[in-house]
């Protein structure tokens, strides 16, 4: 088999495995190869689930030869982030406050995968307990940006994003609170879908703030992402085909978005948006009180709530945590309940007005980050900048998660640089096509 399998789209390799040109035994032998042969995989993987991955792959097989594929991704090998439950295998959220908990069970999605004939390759690192968009992560392991060498990959889903962007898997299984899936799918030349909260079951995925925390998929497609959520929801994926931009009206969220921007970033939003509108997308800017409102009350909203979920295993022994996510958790404890309750009933009618303001569009965009991946070793001996660099990767990511929408991340054709189409909640097929329409737009400039 040839290695560049590793490297193409999981509906490439689908299409291959059902018109019998592909074998998954072959290729999921391929991807556990890579992984052990790979000078980062350790840095990727926190554990592989070899024997499974294999047994899975047989099985795989037999049914591809007898016609009996349950799903187009049937054969086709996936990561999960580590906080997905496996069951017998271990499951830490990233950090040694969980060290040795291993799970009776497989996560509920993990589950449904299984069923739909996708094969599971393994953990994979993450920021610790998911509180923190740089991916830097010392406790246990920090993957490697696939553009800087020296550069964190963007978190919290960070070694999903570089096990597919490095070939080591064909898609990937991460989580979204504030920004978990686009920000390395961004940093990493990935798509990325956040799933509208409540869309998808989080039974079995350890949690960080469970009215926020939502899942999904990161891959090298648009397709990928529809197949993938198809498989998650066992259900046929949309239609892509003859998706179009022609007619299409786009806003573009000036404003919280664009304050202190990099260049780079900026140069390349504006180079996605100019292609969208080459390929007949309707472009509007203006800026909305309403984001600018709903972010001012990100810390009261999400950092008690965190703080809560893990209060007692924190405090039980804290010295085992990385400081910078240790200050984060406990930013939230010393916030009144009363201005708790206040601020959810605003972001109530901030999320309200919107949905009101935006809805004779079909899509709203923004930069998926508004800097590049941070160096590594300055975030680690640089606690001031760790925390201006990570409330500035997660501000506009977070935009979705405050309002409650569904996002899209695509590459813009600048490494690590991100655009993102957001869609109002549980319209992810509407978002979907949308984004393979804006994807074959950018890959023809």
């Amino acid at each position: 088999m040839s290695e560049a399998w590793l490297t193409r789209p999981a509906a490439d390799q689908g299409r291959a495995i059902a018109a019998g040109d592909l074998c998954p035994l072959a290729l999921s032998e391929a991807y556990l190869a890579a992984i052990a042969a790979h000078p980062s995989g350790s840095r990727i993987y926190a554990r592989l689930t070899e024997s499974r991955a294999l047994d899975e792959a047989i099985a795989a097989r037999d049914r591809a030869r007898g016609g009996l594929r349950r799903h187009p991704l049937d054969g086709v090998p996936v990561s999960w982030k580590d906080l997905f439950d496996t069951a017998g295998v271990a499951t830490e959220s990233g950090s040694a406050v969980l060290k040795g908990r291993v799970p009776d069970h497989d996560a509920a999605l993990l589950q449904v995968m299984t069923r739909a004939g996708t094969i599971c390759l393994g953990k994979t690192h993450q920021t610790e307990f998911a509180y923190s968009g740089l991916g830097l992560n010392p406790v246990t392991a920090t993957p490697p940006c696939v553009n800087d060498a020296n550069a964190v990959p963007g978190g919290s889903s960070s070694g999903a994003a570089a096990s597919v962007a490095f070939g080591l898997a064909a898609a990937a299984m991460g989580s979204d609170t504030g920004g978990s899936v686009r920000i390395p799918a961004a940093w990493n030349d990935l798509v990325g879908l956040k799933t509208t909260h409540g869309r998808l079951t989080l039974q079995g995925v350890v949690p960080l703030a469970p009215k926020f925390d939502s899942v999904g998929p990161l891959a090298r497609s648009v397709e990928d992402c529809a197949l993938m959520l198809s498989a998650l929801e066992n259900r046929p994926a949309p239609d892509l085909r003859g998706a179009s931009l022609s007619g299409r009206r786009f806003l573009v969220l000036d404003g919280a978005p664009f304050v202190g921007i990099r260049d780079t970033p900026a140069q390349a939003f504006d180079g996605a948006v100019d292609a969208l509108a080459k390929a007949g997308a309707q472009i509007t800017r203006k800026s909305l009180s309403c984001v600018s409102d709903a972010l001012a009350l990100s810390a009261i909203i999400y950092t008690p709530e965190c703080y809560s979920t893990w209060r007692e295993q924190i405090e039980a022994a804290p010295e085992i945590m990385f400081p910078p996510v240790l200050e984060r958790f406990r930013s939230g404890r010393d916030h009144l309940a009363t201005d708790y309750i206040a601020a959810w009933d605003a972001l109530m009618r901030h999320r309200a007005s919107y949905l009101a303001e935006t809805a004779g569009y079909d899509a709203v965009l923004l930069p998926t980050a508004p800097n590049m991946p941070p160096n590594a070793q300055r975030l680690l001996e640089d606690h001031a900048y760790f925390t201006t660099e990570n409330l500035l990767t997660l501000r506009n990511t977070r935009i979705g998660n405050m309002l409650g929408l569904c996002a899209l991340t695509l590459p813009t054709g600048v490494p690590s640089a991100g655009l993102s189409l957001m869609c109002p909640p549980m319209s992810e097929d509407r978002l979907l096509c949308l984004g393979a329409a804006a994807e074959t737009a950018l890959s023809v400039r």
